[in-house]
């Protein structure tokens, strides 16, 4: 089925309204027609399945039909992600997206090369947002992940949330597997991880006294992504991949 986004004020009466680039789509590349059945996402776990009603050259009125709600996943992910050159981020912000994470945090380490002025920062947060509206619309997810403009590390840990289950992608000897952190987890705590969070570093790896510091003042446990040594980019697709496996297979098991 044909997916659209609107923002939450937008979405809540009862005749929707397609405009701008939504519309555009609508009318020029789907061609929909009065009578075809589409759903609407807002971001918040709203699904709204409507009726296309009426065109003009530049908007789409939309009837609802049905509303329906699914619920957030009961662990959110904050994918903690050391800023790498060019448009990978969007790459990385499209993929984290498909595969649900709550939040993404772009950290500007000391060996990240792209450093966004911070009257960039706003532009890029907007960008990175529309690139996740368009995952959200081609995966069918319900939920939006929060994009936080860029931070350094310092700032970061100062202000960082408590996380249940803290995991930093590493090549260190001694890293272990996802699997056995979050058992481990269970074992301890006699409950499943109510928030994970996944640290990836940058080309090139955080530095050793980031390491350090991301362990003892963020609690994070070193995880092995597999023996090869990893781009960013794809380090960070594998390793949300199993732990989003991995918070399944537990929650499953409750």
């Amino acid at each position: 089925m044909h997916r659209f986004f609107l923002s939450i004020e937008e979405s809540q009466i009862q005749q929707l309204t397609l405009t701008g680039d939504e519309a555009h789509h609508a009318h020029h590349v789907l061609r929909l027609q009065p009578g075809q059945t589409v759903e609407v996402l807002n971001g918040t776990g709203e699904i709204i399945e409507c009726e296309v009603r009426s065109s003009s050259r530049t908007t789409l009125d939309l009837a609802v039909k049905v509303r329906r709600s699914l619920a957030a996943f009961p662990c959110p992910v904050t994918l903690v992600q050391a800023l790498p050159k060019g448009k990978l981020f969007e790459d990385i912000v499209e993929k984290a997206t498909e595969l649900g994470v709550s939040r993404i945090v772009p950290l500007v380490s000391d060996r990240v090369i792209s450093r966004p002025a911070a009257d960039d920062a706003s532009h890029k947060v907007a960008k990175w947002k529309r690139t996740a509206i368009e995952a959200l619309k081609q995966c069918g997810s319900a939920w939006l992940p929060e994009i936080n403009p860029p931070v350094s590390l310092e700032d970061y840990l100062c202000t960082a949330p408590r996380i249940d289950l803290p995991l930093l992608a590493s090549l260190q000897p001694g890293a272990v597997n996802v699997r056995d952190c979050a058992a481990q987890f269970c074992q301890n705590h006699r409950s499943v991880p109510r928030s994970a969070s996944l640290w990836i570093g940058p080309e090139g790896d955080f530095s050793p006294a980031e390491i350090a510091r991301i362990q003892t003042e963020a609690g994070a446990l070193p995880i092995s992504l597999g023996p090869w040594v990893l781009r960013t980019e794809t380090a960070a697709i594998a390793g949300l991949a199993l732990l989003n496996h991995e918070l399944r297979t537990l929650r499953s098991a409750v």
